[in-house]
């Protein structure tokens, strides 16, 4: 398998982009300058994991620092007349269990993000490499929006199905009180009372919320970075520092997780109320919400993951500069393409 990766990856429409180096120059071969240092092979065995470790990294340590946000905003999402808007739901929750309840869920958030975040960035270079490779070239470059689109939903189809059990576990914990105060005593009560059921019962409207979601990241995040550098940033991207470039790549990720928020809410308030609600399939949980039931707590979600996805793409970025992983400029129009439309 990772053999015909590799193979796929050499011969990638999108190696012409990739094999510039960021700031000092064209490097021979197929490798990128990210760093100084041993460089790593664009689509290698060693590429592909450590864009995975880069995943856990960027999602397991977002995730689990912003647990006090999410935990209020599963409860508006559950109890809007208990919980009556952001500040009230951290009043009321520090009230009833103090400062150290807000970090009630931490573990299977932890857990479950890196294992999500390991599957989303790494398998999302994998099909962007396989899915470029299937095009060619030209179409790559043409349909490249598309392309990220399929990669992206691609990637987060397996991520979903290793983050649903702690997801589960954590809506639990959160807004259930008396079910239990942690992953150990969470899950196996879930096992005792539902059997495997109780881990998956929420993995198809966790697709339905994380699916678009991640499209939207990945793609609005790619087209957005292009945008900036074309018409934002006042230099070329290979003029700029390293440093300079993490900042565009922190903007251009708040402004996906924006999008990101709006178009994956009622499904994240789906899977929140699923939870909670034994026995009730995920159109149970829609009829009885209504339409605007489904939108409770819209802002703080945008403010979470916003400010989640924008991290999560500034520390995958640092992560690459950090373990010399290939960092490709956006991509340009290749030259045969350029021939056919007269683009100088």
């Amino acid at each position: 398998m990772f053999s015909a990766l590799m193979d796929a990856a050499r011969n990638s429409p999108f190696k012409t982009p990739f094999t510039r180096a960021q700031c000092d120059g064209p490097v021979a071969g197929r490798s990128i300058a990210a760093a100084s240092g041993e460089e790593v092979e664009f689509g290698s065995n060693k590429f592909f994991l450590l864009c995975g470790l880069g995943g856990i990294i960027s999602c397991g340590s977002t995730h689990t620092f912003v647990v006090p946000l999410d935990l209020v905003k599963c409860r508006l999402q559950v109890d809007s007349a208990k919980y009556k808007n952001l500040f009230n739901g951290f009043k009321v929750s520090v009230a009833e269990e103090g400062t150290k309840g807000l970090v009630k869920g931490w573990a299977p958030t932890f857990f479950g993000y890196s294992a999500q975040g390991a599957f989303k960035f790494g398998l999302y270079e994998v099909f962007k490499v396989q899915y470029s490779n299937i095009l060619g070239e030209e179409n790559a470059y043409l349909y490249r929006t598309w392309l990220y689109l399929a990669a992206s939903a691609s990637a987060e189809f397996f991520a979903d199905i290793a983050l649903s059990p702690f997801e589960a576990a954590k809506v639990k914990i959160q807004t259930m009180p008396g079910f239990a105060n942690t992953m150990r005593e969470a899950m196996p009560k879930m096992m005792g009372e539902e059997g495997i059921t109780a881990f998956y019962k929420g993995l198809v409207p966790l697709w339905c919320r994380q699916i678009p979601y991640t499209m939207m990241k990945f793609a609005c995040f790619e087209k957005t970075l292009e945008l900036l550098y074309a018409y934002v940033v006042p230099k070329p991207r290979d003029q700029c520092t390293k440093g300079e470039q993490l900042l565009v790549t922190f903007a251009a990720g708040y402004i996906a997780g924006v999008f990101c928020a709006i178009v994956s809410h009622p499904a994240d308030v789906v899977v929140s109320k699923l939870n909670q609600a034994k026995g009730s399939s995920a159109i149970d949980v829609a009829k009885s919400l209504g339409f605007m039931g489904m939108w409770q707590g819209l802002m703080p979600r945008i403010v979470m993951i916003g400010t989640l996805t924008a991290l999560q793409w500034f520390i995958y970025d640092g992560v690459k500069v950090a373990l010399n992983i290939p960092r490709p400029p956006p991509p340009e129009m290749p030259e045969s393409l350029k021939k056919k439309l007269g683009v100088q």
